[in-house]
């Protein structure tokens, strides 16, 4: 029998405000346990929370960057479970009326671009967390993030195969960065991604028991987690037997999903409209205001990229699928006003750079001003190509302009026709049966002689002019 997926993904993005959804305590992380903490984000008695405006903002710029309708009226509910990191006995979040709903996303598949729904964003604090000793059955609570403020972005089941579910997580990722409003930090819990999986027979319209999967902090780590549900979901059902509806972890070591509860329905958490806060009201002249500070998205910036710079779609893709890289580029290209040749260096040395000492852009030792002053000076003839990248290594150490570097370390390139051609005499006459093996038809040698001469002169001479005169002597 031949199965189809059916996959939806809940994303919990953690804004980024200084202050919490509903108290003034900092969301700075890494702290001391505990120390981000007052009565109202540990629920004491008697404590009343106030709504963050700017989480409000935030949760608007999303929506509208996804297509979302903004409700004029929404308000918070009570989320009731009892967990050691959940100091209140509920969560504050929104239910039947959120902030935002039916929206969508345009993704590039396999099968060309995609439209992917988004049933609803919605605000909610989050709650704290819990460290598990390894070596004692003691369990440790920090409550500095409770209380952060996060948006969940609801998919519709719309994806039907792993790489559809990453095209759209890496999509949602960079709109949330090119925001600004949340870090993306998959690694620390600030974005965060549950997958809801089911399959059905081929042609079948009714959807099969899902599966929902927690723990998985990469893109990589989702793909391979879908994977695997998909798989064992379809053997399972090939089999005879019935999937479960219930909440599973991922295991990266071992490569597989396993059992961690039995999944929820709403009617679990009781929710009900929370009486310590307002409804939250939104005109038509707020909306307005947050749209006008919306920047230019990926997608527009790939599209741009494309038509100004003549672009191949493989590194438009890759220059704005983070805003700092675009940033980088378009900084370097108004200073030195060759797109594709920046192009090639930036998605060439400079990402090998980068993946090699894992860092981002913002932390390259490398500048955008530097790179252009170095293409500069292979533009004008300063330098070759290839002396060029052993300058560029220089640069990853020496904060120096790459042309103090290529004085002081004696690069610049030969281009005095006169000397070159003397050096070409030499190398001819030291190669006489090359020479007459070449005039014989194997023109392939012309690489042998450019070699030899770039040995002579330790990559310095010019390449144009070397190939020029060693041909005009050869074909004599």
């Amino acid at each position: 029998m031949e199965f189809e997926a059916v996959i939806g993904l809940e994303v919990h993005a953690q804004l980024k405000t200084e202050s919490k959804i509903f108290c003034g305590c900092s969301t700075a992380f890494g702290a001391s346990p505990n120390t981000h903490t007052c009565p109202v984000c540990l629920g004491m008695p008697g404590s009343l929370p106030v709504l963050n405006k700017r989480v409000v903002d935030y949760a608007m710029r999303m929506a509208l960057a996804t297509q979302c309708s903004i409700s004029p009226y929404s308000r918070f509910a009570r989320k009731n479970y009892f967990y050691p990191d959940l100091p209140k006995g509920y969560q504050i979040s929104q239910y039947e009326l959120p902030i935002a709903e039916h929206g969508h996303l345009m993704v590039d598949t396999d099968q060309g671009r995609k439209k992917i729904g988004i049933t609803r964003i919605h605000m909610e604090e989050d709650a704290g967390k819990l460290t598990h000793d390894s070596h004692r059955p003691v369990s440790r609570v920090d409550l500095n993030r409770t209380g952060t403020p996060l948006i969940e972005i609801v998919s519709e089941p719309d994806m039907r195969s792993p790489w559809e579910a990453s095209a759209y997580l890496k999509q949602l990722h960079a709109i949330l960065r090119y925001l600004d409003i949340c870090d993306g930090n998959m690694e620390e819990g600030s974005f965060r991604c549950d997958a809801n999986v089911s399959v059905r027979p081929r042609g079948q319209e009714e959807f099969g028991t899902r599966a929902e999967i927690k723990n998985m902090n990469s893109f990589r780590n989702v793909e391979r987690a879908i994977a695997y549900e998909i798989d064992r979901q379809s053997t399972l059902v090939e089999e005879g037997g019935e999937v479960i509806q219930e909440t599973r972890l991922w295991d990266a070591e071992k490569n597989r999903t396993f059992s961690m509860r039995g999944k929820e329905e709403a009617h679990d958490y009781r929710y009900f409209p929370d009486p310590d806060l307002v409804p939250l009201v939104i005109d038509e002249a707020w909306i307005e205001q947050v749209r006008g500070l919306l920047p230019e998205l990926p997608e527009e910036r790939k599209a741009r990229f494309l038509e100004q710079y003549g672009l191949a779609q493989d590194d438009a893709v890759f220059l704005t699928s983070a805003r700092e890289m675009a940033d980088y580029y378009e900084a370097c290209v108004e200073i030195f006003n060759d797109p594709k040749q920046v192009c090639n260096w930036v998605t060439g040395a400079l990402a090998a750079l980068l993946n090699a000492k894992g860092i981002s852009v913002t932390e390259s030792p490398i500048s955008a001003q530097r790179l252009a002053a170095l293409l500069k000076l292979i533009k004008d003839g300063v330098i070759s190509g290839k002396i060029a990248k052993t300058v560029f290594e220089c640069m990853e150490t020496d904060e120096r302009d790459p042309e103090a570097i290529v004085k002081e370390k004696g690069l610049v390139q030969v281009s005095d026709s006169g000397e070159i051609e003397s050096m070409v005499q030499e190398v001819l006459d030291a190669c006489p049966e090359e020479a007459e093996a070449y005039r014989g038809g194997k023109k392939k040698l012309m690489g042998f002689f450019v070699g030899q001469i770039m040995k002579k002169t330790k990559g310095k001479a010019n390449p144009q002019t070397v190939n020029q005169l060693l041909k005009e002597k050869l074909d004599k």
